[in-house]
């Protein structure tokens, strides 16, 4: 739950003014880690999430996509010196896949293949 920056704000004044953190947690029943966090910003606006830090460098295989588009993700894992599944992932969510533009025929069923059975009942 993200509290609002005048409730906060609020939390932080009267630990200033001499209130314990511990009382500011039971008085205005946030927990004590959320006192102690914002008792130590200097901005008390919600934080923005980041994507985390990755071995794999997203700049550097967008520009690989687009400067080698036919090569297969083994190849593309041994450049960046990472997993297969890293270059998978990352492709997917860059919103490339790599898609052969052709597509082989496929071989029908033919119909003396199917096995056709008559049942009679003896009444």
């Amino acid at each position: 739950m993200t509290y609002s920056v005048d409730y906060r704000s609020l939390v932080v004044n009267f630990v200033r003014s001499g209130g314990s953190k511990a009382e500011a947690s039971r008085r205005f029943l946030v927990s004590i880690w959320c006192v102690k966090d914002w008792c130590k910003r200097d901005n008390l606006l919600p934080k923005e999430p980041g994507r985390r830090k990755r071995k794999l460098d997203w700049d550097g295989l967008l520009n690989h996509i687009k400067q080698y588009p036919d090569i297969i993700l083994r190849e593309r894992a041994k450049e960046f010196n990472v997993n297969i599944n890293a270059i998978w992932y990352a492709s997917k969510a860059l919103g490339y896949s790599h898609k052969k533009k052709f597509s082989l025929p496929r071989k029908k069923a033919s119909s003396k293949n199917k096995l056709s059975t008559k049942i009679t009942s003896n009444c």
